[in-house]
């Protein structure tokens, strides 16, 4: 099971308002949550949710409605129940352990064309604040033990994070999908061990608008920016074929707003 929190998203038929949340966090936040989504009374995904999802860029594939007892834990940190609906019908059988109420209207509703798009960009603001209030708590809580040199070199012993972190220790800064770009692995993958070099304060991360890039912490131990560093100039081979992956990117995230979107 991941070390991620785990965002559970819900409303009557999973079909509309939860499947929007569900897809717009992964799309945003994969780096911070492991996200789900279900229905008290699951019935169909509206094509016009998918269409809204399509239209701001965010991925709707592998979208469908489903019941609680259907996904594959029953343990949340957060539950976000969308409706009203689903908060008298489920509030009390949802195992998490904070429930949140955010009741939006049903966009199917509405006949007006552009409900669904409305839907999204009000969920995604919402999101965004949850998010930044998830991060401050984080921030606030007793600091982490120090880094040990086995949790470090454990960290390593896996070429996904052993080529990221050299990576990112080469160009000072990278976002999420010039990593993707360069290591040719999907963007949940690099997002999940992401995560890991994030949680043991290897890396720390910014959002700059849609974007999330990440550096080295600068409270790295000086044992450990040398043994990235010595790695660095010891193995130039390891990074070529990366460097070269980026160098055929074209534009990167800082200089064009198309990348991450």
């Amino acid at each position: 099971m991941s070390d991620q929190p785990s965002l559970l998203f819900v409303c009557s038929e999973n079909s509309a308002r939860s499947v929007l949340a569900e897809a717009a966090a992964r799309h945003h936040y994969s780096d911070r949550f492991t996200v789900y989504s279900a229905g008290s009374s699951p019935g169909t995904v509206d094509v016009r949710a998918l269409d809204a999802l399509q239209r701001r860029g965010i991925p709707g594939e592998g979208l469908y409605s489903k019941a609680i007892n259907q996904l594959p834990q029953q343990q949340f940190d957060y539950a976000i129940l969308l409706c009203d609906k689903a908060r008298q019908q489920c509030a009390s059988q949802i195992n998490a352990k904070y429930v949140l109420v955010w009741d939006f209207p049903d966009p199917k509703l509405d006949p007006q064309p552009r409900t669904f798009d409305l839907t999204l960009q009000e969920i995604s603001e919402r999101l965004k604040m949850f998010v930044l209030l998830h991060d401050k708590a984080l921030l606030e809580r007793k600091p982490a033990e120090p880094l040990a040199p086995l949790e470090f070199f454990k960290l390593l012993a896996d070429e996904t994070r052993l080529a990221s972190l050299l990576l990112i220790a080469h160009e000072g800064e990278l976002c999420v999908c010039e990593l993707e770009t360069a290591l040719e692995q999907t963007q949940p993958k690099i997002s999940r061990h992401l995560a890991m070099l994030r949680k043991s304060q290897l890396l720390i991360d910014r959002r700059q608008g849609q974007w999330v890039f990440y550096r080295l912490h600068p409270a790295l131990p000086a044992w450990a920016s040398q043994s990235i560093e010595l790695t660095l100039q010891q193995n130039p081979q390891l990074l070529a074929p990366l460097i070269a992956n980026l160098a055929a990117m074209g534009d990167r995230p800082a200089r064009a707003a198309n990348c991450c979107d």
